[in-house]
């Protein structure tokens, strides 16, 4: 079974993370942070993995320790559902259009974390949320996850629209690489032997 779960409490946030990798996309995520929920069920909707997310947070100082928290808490759940990672694709890719907005991803599930992001806001704010917070969330995924992450904006001036976007193509880039592979589903994906 490609499940974990994960609970993370500190000082500022208490966050619980349960994945299944091999779901169909159902979601049930609550932040506090309306938001960051729509943005977490286009990621459970579009990488098809089953999430379910329950934090609380410090809101009345900013979304930040809640949305960065909880990229931590679903990073290191998808670390643990993934295991030795025999047999999966490893890597994913995804051209996403939005409306106005095109974003590229590509990853790697190489256990070396590591994250480039250019989403390039025009605005600082969708409605409440701080557009920078999107950059916070995939660091703290990508970091605690172990995967390297690429995120680019080719088109789009609309900020709901390109961190949407930015949200689905991660989605299906790690839909992609989380996918067991038919043709190597007895091996690691790398010339190492191991991830």
């Amino acid at each position: 079974m490609r499940t974990a779960k994960i609970t993370r409490a500190t000082a500022e946030t208490s966050i619980e993370v349960e994945i299944d990798l091999d779901g169909t996309g159902a979601y049930d995520n609550k932040t506090g942070v309306g938001f960051f929920d729509h943005m977490l069920d286009q990621l459970s909707r579009h990488a098809l993995i089953d999430m379910k997310v329950r934090a609380e947070g410090d809101l009345h100082i900013d979304d930040h320790h809640t949305v960065e928290d909880t990229g931590i808490a679903l990073g290191q759940a998808l670390r643990q559902a993934l295991g030795d990672k025999k047999g999966i694709r490893r890597y994913g890719a995804c051209h996403l259009a939005m409306d106005d907005a095109q974003v590229r991803c590509a990853l790697d599930l190489s256990a070396r974390p590591f994250l480039i992001c250019n989403l390039d806001f025009r605005s600082s704010k969708i409605g409440t949320f701080d557009t920078e917070l999107v950059q916070e969330f995939f660091q703290a995924l990508a970091t605690h996850g172990g995967i390297t992450l690429h995120i680019d904006r080719i088109h789009g001036h609309n900020a709901h629209h390109v961190a949407e976007a930015a949200f689905k193509a991660v989605a299906r880039a790690l839909r992609e690489a989380v996918e067991p592979d038919p043709r190597r589903s007895d091996a690691i994906p790398s010339t190492k032997g191991a991830l």
